[in-house]
C-alpha cells in the first residue's frame, strides 16, 4: 500500500489521514519506517474502506463546460448558461438563464473567459447575499459582525474570528438555500460562543431548527460544490 509520511518533532503519536483517496501517515520523528508499515498493515481494512468511500465521492465531483447549455446549481435553482461573443465580457441573469458575453477582443479562449466571468458572478452574488443574510441575522440576535469577507478555501466553509469578522467560502452558493442559511446561522452563533460547546449548538438549533439535516447534507455533498 502506497502512502506518504509526514513527521513532526511535536507529535507524540501516529495518525492516519485519508485525503483525496490518498493515505497520509503523520508520525513523530523517532518512529521507524518499519513500525509505521506495521501500523498501516494493522489498519488496512479501515484504510481500504475510507479510500473506497473517498474515491466514490470524488467520482461525483462535477466537471463543468462553460458553454451554452451547461446547467449550474445556484442556491437550489438551476441556471443554464447562454454563452455568446460580445464587445466586452459581462454576465447577466435572465430568469433561469445566465447570459455570458465573452470579449471578441480578448486573446483568451472563449470557454476560459466564460469560466472566469461565471466565477466572478458567483463571487459577487455570494458577497451580496451572504453579507445581507449575515447582517440581518446578527441584528435579529443582537450580535455585532464587524465584517463579512468572501474567499475560496479548501477546508472550511465558514470561519468567525475573535474580532467578529465572518469569512465564507463563496462556493457555498452552489448548495440549496437552507444549507446556506445553516452556514450563516453557524457562523453568526460563533459571535456569541467561540467554540462548539453544548450552549453553541443549542443556540444554532434555536436559530436553525433543522440544522442537523443541513449540516449532514453539507458533510455528504460539500466536496461536490465546485465550479
Amino acid at each position: 500500500m502506497q502512502y506518504r509520511i509526514k513527521r513532526s518533532a511535536r507529535r507524540r503519536t501516529v495518525s492516519l489521514e485519508i485525503r483525496d483517496a490518498q493515505l497520509l501517515v503523520r508520525a513523530p520523528v523517532g518512529v521507524s519506517e518499519r513500525d509505521l508499515e506495521r501500523f498501516v498493515r494493522q489498519k488496512s481494512l479501515w484504510i481500504d474502506r475510507k479510500i473506497s468511500a473517498q474515491r466514490a465521492l470524488l467520482a461525483r465531483v462535477p466537471e463543468y463546460r462553460y458553454v451554452s447549455g451547461t446547467c449550474l446549481p445556484f442556491m437550489g435553482e438551476e441556471l443554464t448558461l447562454a454563452v455568446a461573443e460580445g464587445a466586452a465580457g459581462r454576465v447577466e441573469r435572465l430568469g433561469s438563464v445566465l447570459s455570458v458575453a465573452t470579449s471578441r477582443r480578448s486573446r483568451r479562449p472563449a470557454e476560459e473567459q466564460a469560466r472566469a466571468l461565471v466565477e466572478g458572478w458567483y463571487r459577487a452574488q455570494s458577497r451580496e447575499r451572504l453579507t445581507e443574510k449575515t447582517r440581518a441575522l446578527s441584528r435579529r440576535m443582537g450580535l455585532e459582525c464587524t465584517a463579512v469577507t468572501i474567499r475560496r478555501t479548501k477546508s472550511k466553509w465558514g470561519h468567525c474570528t475573535s474580532r467578529g469578522e465572518i469569512q465564507y467560502n463563496w462556493q457555498i452558493l452552489l448548495a440549496p438555500e437552507p444549507v446556506v442559511d445553516y452556514l450563516v446561522a453557524h457562523e453568526v452563533c460563533h459571535l456569541r460562543h467561540h467554540n462548539h460547546s453544548r450552549a453553541f449548538w443549542h443556540l444554532v438549533e434555536q436559530v436553525c431548527p433543522d440544522y442537523r439535516r443541513q449540516r449532514d447534507w453539507l458533510k455528504a455533498n460539500g466536496r461536490c460544490l465546485v465550479l
